[in-house]
């Protein structure tokens, strides 16, 4: 039989591998607030994957003493086993569907465990440090190197940087990333947004830019962090281009797109 995690011919950077309905023990402490109010903390917590893309937080039941769990008599049928819908009441607050409690017959533990949703709290934390956008998958890496590799980008044949060097980020799942020195840009070609995305990896955006071109306008092809998280550091203030709205080249070769 084909080994499942054998590399697509096409695809130049490692996918993810762990399958929906995987689980896994979290070996930190999980805690999360809402309206200033904590809710839960745990260091019983699991990891569990409902896509492949990244796990959530399954919290035990018992774990949950700042709030209420409100049955909203709906069910379903995923990965690890069967859930029930329910909401969260936090004092005057209430944030409907915002929990899913795990029945008897779900995968490897979770039963009597919840799994919130990551919008039905202000602020998750990992141990004493706060957590954005979606817990860190413990099978991802992200990396990022320097290297003297010549990166050319361009749009429409518009060139948009020639930069001598750059720092490579490789993040599991993703296309390699080359963030470049802003003085190998040709800013002139860059409009500013207001788009703001985060990264439970390297933070929070500080800018976004788009380019038009004679054959209009590409929205948001390049973003910059100027106060990354302290494990991605090196990026301070560099721009990465998306390799799937322009064209790349390193060290003079194309490099192919990849599929959006």
């Amino acid at each position: 039989m084909a080994d499942s995690t054998q590399a697509h011919p096409d695809r130049t950077y490692p996918a993810m591998i762990t399958p929906a309905g995987h689980v896994e023990p979290v070996p930190r402490r999980i805690r999360a607030y809402l309206g200033g109010r904590p809710v839960l903390d745990t260091r019983r917590a699991r990891y569990v994957w409902e896509w492949p893309g990244y796990p959530q937080y399954s919290v035990p039941v018992s774990d949950v003493t700042g709030g209420t769990l409100e049955d909203e008599g709906h069910e379903e049928r995923r990965a690890p086993g069967t859930v029930r819908r329910h909401a969260l009441r936090v004092g005057d607050v209430v944030r409907p569907g915002a929990a899913w409690v795990w029945a008897d017959d779900a995968a490897d533990g979770l039963a009597g465990t919840v799994r919130f949703e990551w919008s039905a709290f202000d602020a998750w934390y990992e141990e004493d440090e706060r957590v954005f956008v979606h817990p860190r998958s413990p099978y991802t890496r992200v990396d990022a190197l320097r290297s003297g590799s010549h990166v050319r980008v361009e749009i429409d044949g518009v060139r948009l940087a020639d930069a001598p060097s750059c720092m490579m980020v490789f993040e599991t799942g993703l296309p390699t990333r080359y963030y470049l020195d802003r003085v190998h840009l040709d800013l002139t070609r860059l409009l500013p947004s207001d788009t703001v995305t985060a990264c439970p990896y390297k933070g929070t955006t500080s800018g976004y830019w788009s380019v038009r071109t004679g054959s209009g306008t590409h929205q948001d092809v390049a973003w910059s962090y100027d106060f990354p998280t302290r494990h991605l550091l090196p990026i301070a203030g560099l721009v990465a281009f998306y390799n799937e709205r322009v064209d790349l080249y390193l060290d003079g070769e194309p490099l192919p797109r990849p599929a959006r």
